[in-house]
């Protein structure tokens, strides 16, 4: 039987599978970067970075912060953004348990 329910598989699958889909875009991999070189940088830090509207930029953070890639804090207007590290971490052993699994036989 054909499962078709994401409840239904692991929850690492379930963690690995959100974290490549928020991953999904070009844009969201520059902006990982933008952000772990740049702690504490805002939404118009990384418009001025890409060549991406700010409504596009904040799309994209929104996607990230969801999935627990970054964390997002206010101060006054503005959003300061961050990785967050202890997830990041996880993400990459996840991710690394995952290539090791699937091996050319």
């Amino acid at each position: 039987m054909a499962i078709h329910k994401k409840e239904e598989f692991t929850s690492t699958d379930q963690m690995i599978s959100m974290v490549a889909k928020a991953m999904s875009h070009p844009a969201r991999i520059a902006i990982l970067r933008i952000v772990s070189e740049n702690p504490n940088c805002t939404t118009g830090d990384i418009v001025e970075l890409l060549p991406l509207a700010q409504a596009t930029v904040s799309h994209h953070l929104k996607e990230m912060a969801a999935a627990g890639l970054i964390i997002a804090s206010n101060e006054g207007k503005k959003s300061i953004y961050q990785v967050n590290w202890p997830s990041w971490k996880l993400y990459t052993s996840l991710f690394g348990g995952l290539a090791d699994n699937i091996r050319e036989k």
